[in-house]
């Protein structure tokens, strides 16, 4: 017979070897190591910046000024760069002029329509006119008509001084009111020569002597680089001219701006476009050498700005790889005690990853704000126009970024491969 033993046999703990070696309530396989939320995994990759703050501190020193340099490289010669093409711009790159060919017989005589031909094609950005009148201007009725001044009298539309960038020296261009009056702007050299320095406020503005009539001056021009000719001329209005100098409305001069990428592609329509029938005796001025000059300007400085852009790139993303690398040979302990605990290596490539984006990440925002600064500064001193280029404060944002993630990659997967025992006996 069998005997039962009394004392009842104490349950085995879950988890705990049966006497037969098979484990009770789970297995070893079944254990995994936990994973980190975003939020820890961000925390755990701040400690190592928190903890060895002057380090990382001069860690993020080195790519901000990295990032500031990149900045300060590409906004100050943009700033430098718009300056100039500002100063090429005002030497007309985007102006063509349109008239009849000279000294043809009969002469050629643009359709009255001509002007707002022109304004319908797409590019143009404005357009205006003078015709020259044929009047004869002195200085008074006194003097002898065959004594006139050589001067040309023109007529002119009221938009005239934006389309040949042009500025009025004292009194006033025409209004809509001025030009159906008989009212009189000069040019520089006619002004001079007629005996005028400026129209002084508050007092009674000269006259002039046009074809047995009197017309009231109302302004001086200054120089004008982009149409000289209009510097020896006498203008008037375009209503006043066909009115009392007996002008036929036809245009002489066509000064037109367009945009200067389709500048090629206007000249080659314009003389279609003002003259339909006789598009042959019609000339058009060639665009500026200034506009070739400026576009190889700007094909250069575009060169340049990524040059420098990423040569400031690679030296901060060499900072960073560096001092990832000595980050993990100093905290080999701590590695080697955190997988001893159990951190997988993904969880230690994590670790340090984190840590060398939030590094370049910090540094990245600290140089742009510094290098946007530093060009704003600079251009305002120097007295242009500040231009921070937006690549330029993308790149040194998410460039950073990115360039940190790539410097701690081979750090982060040299630390996650120690052993606990490689990474403790090492230190």
């Amino acid at each position: 017979m069998t005997h039962r033993s009394s004392h009842p046999r104490a349950p085995h703990a879950p988890g705990t070897a049966h006497p037969t070696g098979k484990a009770v309530g789970g297995s070893a396989a079944s254990i995994r190591p936990v994973r980190l939320a975003p939020g820890d995994l961000l925390r755990l990759g701040l400690l190592g910046i928190r903890t060895r703050t002057l380090r990382a501190a001069l860690s993020a020193l080195g790519i901000s000024i990295g990032i500031a340099t990149m900045i300060v490289v590409t906004g100050i010669p943009a700033s430098s760069h718009k300056a100039l093409m500002d100063e090429m711009s005002a030497l007309g790159t985007n102006m063509l002029r349109a008239e009849p060919i000279p000294d043809q017989q009969p002469p050629v005589l643009l359709p009255e329509e001509s002007i707002g031909m022109v304004r319908r094609i797409g590019p143009v950005t404005g357009v205006s006119a003078v015709a020259n009148t044929h009047a004869v201007v002195r200085r008074s009725d006194r003097i002898d008509s065959h004594n006139f001044s050589g001067l040309t009298v023109l007529a002119a539309q009221r938009d005239l001084l934006d389309a040949v960038t042009g500025a009025v020296a004292s009194g006033r261009f025409f209004s809509r009111a001025d030009e159906r009056f008989p009212t009189a702007v000069l040019g520089s050299r006619a002004a001079t020569r007629l005996g005028f320095g400026e129209i002084a406020p508050g007092e009674p503005a000269p006259q002039i002597y046009i074809n047995k009539q009197w017309f009231t001056v109302i302004g001086i021009l200054d120089p004008l680089p982009l149409a000289d000719d209009l510097d020896q001329t006498v203008l008037v209005g375009w209503s006043a001219a066909r009115k009392l100098l007996r002008f036929g409305g036809h245009p002489t001069m066509i000064y037109v701006r367009a945009q200067e990428a389709e500048l090629e592609a206007v000249r080659g329509v314009l003389a279609a476009t003002v003259h339909p029938e006789l598009p042959g005796q019609v000339t058009v001025s060639r665009p500026s050498d200034a506009l070739a000059a400026k576009r190889a300007t700007q094909d250069s400085y575009s060169s340049l700005f990524l040059g420098l852009a990423a040569v400031a790139l690679l030296v901060g993303g060499i900072g960073v790889a560096n001092t990832m690398f000595i980050s993990v040979l100093e905290r080999r302990r701590e590695i080697g005690l955190r997988r001893a605990l159990g951190a997988s290596r993904g969880q230690i490539r994590g670790q340090f990853l984190t840590e060398s984006a939030a590094l370049s990440g910090l540094g990245g925002l600290a140089g742009t704000l510094l290098g946007i600064l530093a060009t704003v500064g600079y251009a305002t001193y120097q007295g242009w126009s500040p231009v921070v280029p937006l690549l330029a404060v993308a790149g040194g944002c998410f460039g950073a970024l990115l360039v940190g993630i790539a410097a701690g990659v081979y750090p982060s997967v040299r630390a996650s491969r120690m052993t606990p025992t490689e990474a403790l006996a090492s230190t």
